[in-house]
């Protein structure tokens, strides 16, 4: 049975507005979706962000990327790229070279042990996040899709 989030909060007075609601919504949804793949991504002995930076990794090929590209591309936030990167070297999923044009350029790449832990996790990863989504059609998926491109393009500039 699916609950309001006005009593999973046990909260007992009424949202001010419906975009409060949502916004709370939103968040608690990320929240336990977050969790939910962390404890998954915790038996292999990595993090979210550290998974999320070596798919990213994977995805840029052998050249790699430099360091604030990769910072770009995580999808949540990490101001320290650089000790990120640091944890994973010291794992031998990753190497740190300096680039050739400009030496004040650091690109990180992914080691064949990052690629061998990686292809281990795929599917199970991959499960994982369908269960967590399985009741929901392929249609609400792609309006979800939709509406929270629409809240990330126009909601979050508008608001800076």
């Amino acid at each position: 049975m699916v609950r309001g989030l006005k009593e999973e909060l046990k909260q007992n007075l009424p949202f001010r507005s419906r975009d409060q609601e949502a916004y709370l919504s939103l968040l608690r949804t990320a929240d336990a979706l977050q969790a939910s793949v962390e404890a998954k991504l915790s038996e292999f002995g990595l993090t979210g962000t550290q998974y999320n930076a070596l798919r990213i990794l994977r995805g840029a090929g052998a050249e790699g990327l430099p360091c604030s590209e990769i910072g770009e591309r995580m999808i949540t936030r990490d101001p320290d790229i650089t000790r990120l990167l640091n944890r994973l070297e010291k794992r031998g999923f990753v190497t740190r070279t300096r680039g050739r044009a400009d030496r004040r350029v650091i690109y990180g790449k992914i080691t064949a042990a990052g690629l061998k832990l990686l292809r281990q996790m795929d599917e199970p990863v991959e499960s994982h996040t369908n269960a967590i989504l399985k009741h929901v059609s392929q249609e609400k998926l792609q309006e979800l899709i939709e509406l929270l491109e629409l809240i990330r393009a126009e909601g979050v500039a508008e608001a800076k």
